[in-house]
């Protein structure tokens, strides 16, 4: 056959082709004897190409006659190939694709600048990687075809296709490649003309709104206080993402400088099985997704996953082939804090581009909120410190009396204290508070408290106590006054110094109210101390009780203060009572008076005769 009667075969299989095109339109539902229509032209292609061979290497050889027969040859096998009416594709040994045909791009929905370059075995379904690999494999040693039933997945798009598998040698290529021939059995053709659903301007709102919606949620989630004060951002954000956005969430932190497995989350409808715990067990030092996200601080996607073992090994092989991947995306959890790995199943969409850049904002998201609560669980814990500086945890017997307190705390860390602590021949017991507010004022506050209690064990005088914790105040240098009280308890009699201290009330058997002397100078202001010094006897059925600054400060929506005057009254209806009662009282009717409203820390204590 000469080489015009081959051009002219061509024609003529080119008009064939084109006739069975317009057959498998107009005929979706009967395809079958298209393909078989489809087959035989191939043989027909194949015949016209080894003719086409022979007569080239009939052609006589002259200066540049090879180049030119080349040429030729390329130019048809370009011809066949673009007209065959099923998709073609040419891979080689190692199974990445280096050709495909138009039909191709159509039924996968890809250019061929997309697919060109990719390895062919992650279209194929997960259950037939394995094989298809060992078709690939037999077919390359023995020259034998070969052909097997698989899906083809891609772009949310399932192809259900006997695959026919040809080894063939091309010209300007060193190594053998092999033809892979999808045949469909299922096949779902679009309207002439329509644009693709993913592409769509209703389907390209709806995604964007979901990402908006995503972020919202979000932002809401990770803003509540309940975020703050328990470590649940990170489990409420990997539920959150498996319940709308993917198959499998896996988030890796940073500790010590390494990272750890914190949660995964696999589908609702997956066991909690051997599959979970390998993924939990799997070391993330291990994964170079992992490591590469953290070491530039961006996020990747990949549409198709191109390499298995991204994610690691488990004892089934890599962990993206256990899991049934079909796409992944990985982004960095704040500044490198972490990574946020998201796998969805080859069935499922596949990540873009646009939810890389989501996602990326979601990482940025709870970066800040796990260092937000970080800090605040620092801060909180300090501040339960302090708290417990200032104040004891439970009250010692004390011979001869009762005892009683209560201590409210304000809006913020305050300063208030008081304690109750054994000192020689009896007991002893202090009240105050810095004036100011914050860590600062609170950390003065416990000085005081704790400089009290040490220096009691040496001293039998309060007075002298408080004049040497003045000194060392001053000798600090803190900028703090505190308003304080001590109070030495030696049988009947009480030794109280003031240094500023708002005026104890004795609450009488009988009834009557009737306030101690108080005052004095706050420490901290002067080296030499200006103390008031009484001595008080309470007789058993008498109360003594001391109060803070918050108690006769608080208002009410009037702005009036509570005050001594209410203090007394409310103190002059617990006659007899034990002090517990007494001091619940007292905030009980603080609390009505000023709506529930604090402001500042409210310390109440009381002692009682027995």
């Amino acid at each position: 056959m000469t080489m015009p009667d081959l051009e002219h075969a061509l024609d003529a299989l080119a008009g064939r082709v084109s006739s069975l095109r317009e057959a498998r339109t107009a005929y979706p539902a009967d395809l079958a004897p298209t393909l078989d229509a489809a087959l035989a032209e191939l043989d027909t292609a194949a015949e016209l190409l080894a003719e086409a061979r022979e007569e080239l290497r009939k052609a006589p050889k002259r200066a540049g006659g090879k180049k030119d027969g080349t040429q030729r040859e390329l130019k048809l096998l370009r011809q066949v190939f673009r007209a065959f009416p099923v998709p073609v594709i040419v891979i080689d040994g190692g199974g990445v694709v280096r050709r495909i045909n138009p039909e191709t791009s159509r039924v996968l929905g890809s250019p061929d600048g997309y697919l060109v370059g990719r390895s062919f075995p992650l279209l194929v379904d997960v259950s037939r990687r394995a094989a298809f690999r060992s078709h690939l494999t037999s077919v390359l040693q023995t020259g034998q075809p070969s052909s097997f039933e698989t899906r083809l997945a891609h772009q949310g798009r399932t192809h259900t296709v006997q695959i026919a598998l040809t080894r063939l040698t091309m010209p300007g290529e060193p190594q053998q490649m092999v033809a892979a021939v999808a045949l469909p059995t299922e096949v779902q053709l679009p309207e002439p003309g329509a644009r693709r659903p993913e592409q769509s301007d209703g389907a390209l709102l709806l995604a964007s709104a979901k990402r908006q919606d995503l972020l919202a949620k979000m932002g809401s989630l990770l803003l509540d206080e309940e975020a703050l004060r328990r470590p649940v951002a990170l489990p409420r954000t990997t539920r959150l993402l498996a319940a709308e956005w993917a198959d499998w969430v896996i988030a890796d932190m940073v500790r010590d400088g390494a990272p750890h497995r914190s949660v995964v989350v696999a589908p609702k409808n997956h066991p909690l099985g051997d599959l979970v715990r390998q993924v939990e067990s799997t070391a993330p030092a291990s994964s170079q997704v992992v490591l590469q996200v953290l070491e530039r601080g961006s996020g990747v996607v990949q549409e198709m996953v191109d390499d298995e073992s991204l994610l690691g090994f488990c004892a089934d092989g890599p962990l993206l082939t256990a899991m049934g991947a079909g796409s992944m995306m990985s982004v960095p959890i704040g500044r490198s804090d972490g990574v946020l790995t998201l796998v969805r199943a080859h069935d499922r969409p596949p990540f873009t581009l646009a939810d890389l850049a989501v996602m990326q904002e979601v990482g940025a998201q709870l970066g800040l909120a796990v260092r937000a609560q970080t800090s605040f669980q620092s801060r909180s814990r300090a501040a339960d410190a302090l708290s417990a500086s200032v104040a004891p945890r439970n009250l010692p017997d004390i011979p001869g009396y009762e005892p009683a307190a209560i201590y409210h705390p304000g809006a913020s860390v305050g300063a208030e204290f008081y304690d109750v602590f054994p000192v020689s021949g009896g007991w002893g017991f202090a009240l105050g508070g810095a004036a100011g507010k914050g860590e600062e004022a609170a950390s003065v506050s416990a000085l005081v408290r704790g400089g009290l209690r040490v220096l009691s064990v040496w001293e039998n005088d309060p007075d002298l106590v408080m004049r040497k914790v003045n000194e060392a105040l001053v000798t600090q240098g803190t900028g703090m006054f505190v308003m304080a009280v001590a109070g030495f308890v030696k049988g009947r009699k009480i030794h109280l110094s003031s240094a500023g201290h708002h005026p104890a009330a004795l609450l009488q058997a009988d009834g009557a109210v009737r306030f101690a002397a108080g005052g004095g100078v706050p420490l901290g202001i002067s080296p030499e101390a200006e103390t008031e010094v009484q001595t008080l006897t309470v007789a058993a059925g008498e109360t003594l009780v001391f109060y803070s600054e918050g108690l006769v400060s608080s208002r009410n929506d009037l702005g009036e203060p509570y005050g001594d005057e209410r203090l007394a009254d409310v103190l002059g209806r617990c006659a007899g009572q034990a002090p517990s009662t007494v001091v619940k009282a007292v905030e009980a009717d603080r609390h009505a008076f000023s709506g529930g409203q604090v402001w500042d820390e409210i310390v109440v204590f009381a002692i009682r005769g027995v």
